[in-house]
């Protein structure tokens, strides 16, 4: 369940949001909101197939114009094969080691480890593929939508 708090330090959140905002190319009216939208870990519910990778949307619709905010919850052993997606997209990761790289053909020698705490940015179109191969990782990501996502077709061996 998502609560809407009123609070003095809406002004100066907002302030902030809409400053991410602007760094990622989009306008102030999305923001133009007088309350703070807030979230409990309880009531954070991801959709998805079991033994797949689990999406919870916190803000906004990744299906319309607009800031969205997902978690993204990946199962330990899972790979998230290369492809791209159509925006610029931003990341935490929450926990787990997420291993990362850049790439149109899959090859786990190119991993990079990125523990809880990591950020990591991912500019519209760059090819990319994950894995979680030490335990679930969970990651918060952010973008403006409409999200799109482009597979890339793997060499065959």
């Amino acid at each position: 369940m998502t609560h809407a708090i009123s609070t003095g330090l809406a002004p100066s959140l907002i302030g902030l949001a809409t400053a991410a905002f602007l760094t990622l190319g989009g306008s102030t009216p999305a923001f133009a909101q007088d309350s703070v939208v807030a979230t409990l870990p309880q009531d954070i519910h991801f959709e998805g197939p079991v033994g797949a990778v689990g999406l919870a949307t916190l803000y906004g619709d990744p299906k319309k114009a607009g800031v969205f905010s997902e978690r993204v919850r990946i199962p330990a052993g899972f790979k998230i094969m290369p492809h791209w997606h159509g925006e610029t997209r931003m990341a935490i990761v929450l926990s787990g080691t997420f291993y990362y790289a850049n790439g149109d053909q899959w090859d786990e020698s190119k991993f990079k480890a990125y523990p809880p705490g990591s950020f990591l940015v991912e500019p519209a179109k760059i090819s990319h593929y994950a894995m979680a191969k030490d335990g679930e990782v969970v990651l918060q990501a952010t973008s403006i939508g409409p999200s799109s996502t482009v597979r890339i077709e793997q060499a065959k061996k």
